[in-house]
This record gives structure tokens, C-alpha cells and sequence, in this order.
């Protein structure tokens, strides 16, 4: 194997669907000639606010702006939480102000949050009271008719999603009324239900394990991370010109949706996403949690770059193989064959896509598994610049 061509070959495969990438079957164009070198020398972020004027309707300047807010409220997520002490109830980026939102069940500790930085919103139930709920949740069992349940701390309440067309199903309804015996309950109904977004094979696309074709998320030091639905351990990884890359090493779905791939025979990681042509490269430079309402691009091998927010946290998805808990949820669309591709938000690798619904032509919700799991899952070293 030729230097280009491997190199291209390894920077394909690992970065080709990374939340800065645009990557779709015509990837075989010449390959770069340094890999983070190179990129490091490209605009910063422009493929993100490009993206961020597209899908937000954001101006450059305003999404400057976001970018900027949204770094700060990152940082200052946990001291705000260690603020709130026992009275946290959870947390938000609010973009009409800019600005971190803490909720608190005593006012007494509004002021020590609103001392960190953070707006305060005094609310009912904790966060560890709310999690508590969503756990004896996740101890029913739920029929297909209800796609989610998650932890909204703005309404301080456990949010049952039910699919519209299946709200009158008797199944659904024990559901529910087992759900809100519980703990606080809201019930919200949503379009269609949940699914993963694998996809058969399709020529030129970056990652394929049997008849499957997915997108694979961040280098690691050794391999890389994507979704669990993608394939078992122990199953064969084979690239975009259909040289083998390595193995699962470890899966996991339903329940969770990850796992990693080594990587061997000419491939390396790099911690770089690849534009090829269509939008500037970008370097991951960690794995800091973006809050609730903060924008988040995600890039996958079939729909390429689109962004939008950051619904929800801890929210437990019910697909038809099985109940996956903790993802996040965002207003970003995917599509077949996105599974396993990144989400980023500014710089920081936020998680693997796994499923959602809807599409890129009309519009849907996704969700992803958070990276940092992953790599505590598994004892893996996010590859970074």
C-alpha cells in the first residue's frame, strides 16, 4: 500500500464522520499530505458556523457568539453543581440570555450558584431524586408504542414520550400509569418512534462490518469508538476500499449502544476529522459535556454535516431490540448508515450517534451515546490534538 493511499485509507476510516466532517460515497478524492499538521493550519470552526447558519438560522457573528457562551457555560457546569450542593436539580444553556441555568430545591443556595456564574431556577426535585425515578422506570417493561423517557430539570419532572398514533393502546397505557406511580411525571407525544440508523452496504462509504454500513465516531489511542448496534465483538471491520481495519473489540446494545475497534494492519487514529473538500478540517481537543440547549453538529457517511441543540440528558430510548438508558438527545437529523458518526460540539467530542426519527428532508430528533461513558466503559484515551 502506497503512503497517499494508506494515508487517505486511515484518515477515512477514522475521521470520515466526525461532527466537522462532510463525508458521503464520492470520499475518493487525493488525500491530504499531512494529516494534523495540516489541519491545524485551516480556519477554526469554520465548518461549524457554516453549519451553525444553516441549521440555526444563526448569522456568523451570532454563532461566534454561541460558540463563546456555550464554552463558558461548559466550564462552568460543575462548579455550579458543587454550588448547588444536594439541592441540585440539574442545568441548561439558555440561549436567549447566553447564559448557564442551575436549578435548585432551596433558594438558600441560589445566591452561592448565582456567585459562580450561573442563573438559578428553584424547582421541586433534585436530580438525584429525579434520576431515582427514571431508574425504577427502567425497571418496566415498555411496549413499542413508547419511544423515551428522560430527566427535564426545567420542569423539574421524569418526560414520558409516547408515540401519537399508539397513545390509546392499553400496553401504553399500563405504561404510563406504572411510570407515574414512580415519582413526577409528565407525559409528551412525539411523531414516530425510535430506530437505529445502520444501513446496508453502499460502495464508498467508510466502515462496513458484514452487510452493514456505519460511521465511525472519534479515534481513540488504539482504535476507534462507534455504535454498539453496529456489530458484536469479535466481528471484522472493513474500510471504505474494503481492506480490513480490525475487530470489535468490545459492544454493547441494547441497554447501552457503543463499542471500539482496534486498529491495525496500515491504519492509525489520528484526532482530526477530515473535510475532504467540503468543509475545513477540525482537530478534537477533549471531551468536556456541553450543557442542555447548547448547539452540537453531527456528521455521519450519509447525510454529512447538520447541526442543532441539545435536547435532553439522561434520557432512556426504547427501540425495538431493547431499552438503551442515559443517551442524549439533540434536534439534529441522521439518517441509514450515520450510525456510530460523531457528535461535537465546538471542539469537544460529545458522543456516537445511535438512533433517532425522521430524516434530513423533513426533519427528525437523534440520539447519542455520550463519549465519555465509552471511554470509561472500556478504559480508552480519547485521541486528541
Amino acid at each position: 500500500m502506497r503512503h497517499a493511499t494508506a494515508l487517505r485509507t486511515a484518515l477515512s476510516a477514522l475521521m470520515v464522520v466526525g461532527a466537522w466532517t462532510a463525508v458521503g460515497p464520492a470520499t475518493a478524492s487525493a488525500a491530504p499530505t499531512d494529516s494534523a499538521t495540516s489541519a491545524a493550519e485551516l480556519p477554526a470552526s469554520a465548518a461549524l458556523l457554516s453549519a451553525m447558519q444553516r441549521d440555526l438560522g444563526l448569522t456568523e457573528g451570532q454563532a461566534r457568539t454561541r460558540l463563546a457562551q456555550e464554552e463558558a457555560a461548559t466550564a462552568l457546569e460543575p462548579k455550579a453543581q458543587r454550588a448547588a450542593g444536594s439541592a441540585y436539580g440539574g442545568s441548561w444553556f439558555d440561549s436567549a440570555t447566553g447564559k448557564l441555568t442551575v436549578a435548585v430545591t432551596d433558594a438558600g443556595k441560589a445566591g452561592a450558584v448565582r456567585a459562580a456564574g450561573a442563573q438559578t431556577k428553584v424547582v421541586e426535585h433534585s436530580a438525584a431524586q429525579l434520576d431515582a425515578t427514571m431508574k425504577r422506570i427502567d425497571a418496566l417493561s415498555a411496549p413499542d408504542g413508547v419511544a423515551s423517557w428522560r430527566v427535564d430539570p426545567a420542569t423539574s419532572r421524569v418526560v414520558v414520550n409516547v408515540v401519537a398514533s399508539a397513545q390509546g393502546d392499553n400496553d401504553v397505557r399500563a405504561f404510563v400509569a406504572k411510570a407515574r406511580k414512580a415519582g413526577p411525571v409528565t407525559v409528551e407525544r412525539t411523531a414516530e418512534a425510535p430506530q437505529t440508523f445502520a444501513a446496508g452496504t453502499v460502495g464508498g462509504d467508510p466502515y462496513y462490518t458484514g452487510n452493514v454500513r456505519c460511521s465511525i465516531g472519534f479515534s481513540v489511542h488504539g482504535g476507534f469508538v462507534t455504535a454498539g448496534h453496529c456489530g458484536g465483538t469479535g466481528q471484522q471491520v472493513r474500510g471504505w476500499d474494503n481492506s480490513y481495519i480490525g475487530n470489535f473489540q468490545g459492544s454493547s446494545f441494547p441497554g447501552n449502544d457503543y463499542a471500539w475497534v482496534n486498529v491495525g494492519s496500515g491504519w492509525w487514529t489520528v484526532p482530526v476529522v477530515l473535510g475532504w473538500g467540503t468543509v475545513p478540517d477540525q482537530l478534537v481537543r477533549g471531551s468536556n459535556e456541553a450543557p442542555i440547549g447548547a448547539s452540537i453538529c453531527r456528521s455521519g457517511s450519509t447525510t454529512r454535516w447538520h447541526c442543532g441543540r441539545v435536547l435532553a440528558k439522561n434520557e432512556t430510548v426504547n427501540y425495538s431490540q431493547g431499552a438503551v438508558h442515559q443517551m442524549t438527545k439533540t434536534s439534529v437529523c441522521a439518517q441509514g448508515g450515520d450510525s456510530g458518526g460523531s457528535f461535537i460540539s465546538g471542539d469537544q467530542a460529545q458522543g456516537v450517534t445511535s438512533g433517532g426519527w425522521g430524516n434530513c428532508s423533513s426533519g427528525g430528533e437523534t440520539w447519542y451515546q455520550p463519549i465519555n461513558e465509552i471511554l470509561n466503559r472500556y478504559g480508552l484515551r480519547l485521541h486528541t490534538a
